[in-house]
């Protein structure tokens, strides 16, 4: 069953299809670069149901952001496995949302829920090298770089880990 989660300002909840268009957009922008777009809609396509049917298959996935005092959504936060050597946090803003914490605060409720909850044992953010704004997040939720960690497909991403709650 897909959570839905909130923090101060956000709600996390599961995407509807009717939020297919902002995530496409998203993927369809240069912003997309960490993420291996610009993504056509086919592309984005396959992101966007990855997202969604991980929740059914792993009990973990994409949940989308958008401000508890309602209005347009605001990005995504996700828990993904897949081919991945271990489960990630990951999370992504939507053009004009940056600067004003909302991926802190969606990431931090969305590892306290990984932790509480899903009890998921092990944590990572797999961030490039260039994309600075991901790192200094990771590094804000705690997690430090791990140069010994195994990376997706043996890309030269780094390795944030999440330290454990305990």
């Amino acid at each position: 069953m897909t959570p839905t989660l909130t923090t101060e300002r956000l709600t996390l909840r599961p995407y509807a299809l009717g939020d297919f268009p902002a995530y496409a957009a998203f993927l369809a922008t240069p912003r997309a670069r960490f993420m291996g777009g610009p993504l056509d809609a086919e592309g984005a396509w396959a992101y966007f149901t990855n997202d969604v049917a991980q929740w059914a298959l792993a009990g973990i996935g994409g949940l989308l952001v958008a401000p508890r005092s309602g209005g347009a959504p605001v990005g995504q936060v996700a828990l993904c496995h897949g081919l991945f050597p271990e489960p990630e946090l990951g999370w992504f803003l939507f053009d004009g949302h940056e600067g004003r914490g909302y991926a802190t605060e969606a990431a931090a409720g969305l590892l306290r829920w990984a932790r509480d909850t899903a009890a998921v044992a092990s944590l990572v953010s797999y961030i490039d090298a260039e994309n600075h704004a991901s790192r200094r997040l990771a590094e804000r939720l705690g997690a430090t770089l791990d140069p010994a960690a195994a990376t997706p497909g043996g890309s030269p991403t780094l390795v944030y880990r999440h330290r454990s709650a305990a």
